[in-house]
């Protein structure tokens, strides 16, 4: 939802009445504040390569307020099942916050942090995530690089000791590093947006509280190939998903790790996902 003022034929309109009265000639200033939402479903969430709906279709939508100095808050979410115990209504909050200025002509550096949150599950299950984006246009293309770096947390350490599983340690505290970048580009003409990402995950190489780790097998790399169609506020999407996590690598994660449902395949396995947004 962006609030901005409508110019042409609006505004030659209050030109002309605010010739012939002067009283109201006085133009409403644009807001500092624009907010911004969206609402949207896919196939199956997955959170740096790995599903966190045991591939099955996830409801997600957020919205934004972003202020013109550059300071902005939000809030997105999505309902969530399997990979592990995420405990009570088994739903992803995530709350941010931060400060993006243009650094140069066409560049944007964002910095700010992310409040996951599992609204009814253990508190020891949330944690914060403070991030940096670099972000620009390259030719016809644009291009992002970010570094997340989560400090150590509860929510984040290796509870179980050893491979096998055997052992159980609460109350330990891991940290977690992510860097990724995401290109795409619009095609000529088209309503069509080619887009990509890779990603690098580096911390907790088994199990946390609640029975998931951010960063799987300790370090692995996500990415990701796709394309967006829009049509109107309206965007359809498809994108193939895939890690480098192999199964004998996360058999220790088992079956968290795992849909049942499937033949307990694991839940980092190559997949191809659709989506349906639409902002507002």
């Amino acid at each position: 939802m962006k609030f901005r003022l409508f110019a042409g034929v609006a505004g030659l309109a209050a030109a002309f009445l605010g010739a012939a009265t002067p009283a109201m000639a006085q133009e409403e200033a644009p807001s500092e504040f624009t907010a911004t939402g969206s609402v949207g479903i896919v196939t199956d969430y997955r959170f740096r390569g790995v599903s966190q709906s045991d591939k099955n279709i996830a409801v997600q939508g957020g919205v934004s307020v972003a202020h013109a100095s550059g300071l902005y808050v939000g809030t997105w979410g999505s309902n969530l099942a399997g990979w592990g115990t995420f405990g009570g209504s088994n739903t992803e909050l995530d709350i941010y916050g931060g400060f993006a200025t243009e650094v140069s002509s066409g560049v944007t550096l964002d910095v700010g942090l992310t409040w996951y949150m599992y609204p009814g599950g253990s508190d020891i299950t949330d944690f914060a995530e403070p991030y940096v984006k670099l972000s620009g246009e390259v030719g016809p293309g644009k291009v992002l690089v970010g570094v997340a770096y989560a400090p150590k947390q509860e929510a984040l350490g290796r509870w179980t000791l050893n491979a096998d599983g055997d052992g159980y340690n609460p109350g330990a505290k891991s940290d977690n590093l992510y860097i990724w970048g995401d290109v795409s580009s619009a095609l000529p003409n088209t309503p069509v947006t080619l887009k990509a990402h890779l990603g690098y995950s580096d911390g907790n190489s088994g199990l946390g509280p609640n029975g998931t780790s951010v960063a799987p097998t300790g370090s692995y790399m996500d990415w990701m190939l796709g394309a967006d169609v829009a049509v109107g506020p309206v965007t359809l999407g498809v994108a193939y998903i895939d890690t480098d996590i192999s199964k004998s690598e996360s058999v220790y994660l088992g079956p968290n790790f795992t849909d049942p449902a499937r033949g307990n395949r694991t839940i980092a396995g190559s997949t191809v996902v659709f989506s349906l947004s639409a902002a507002f």
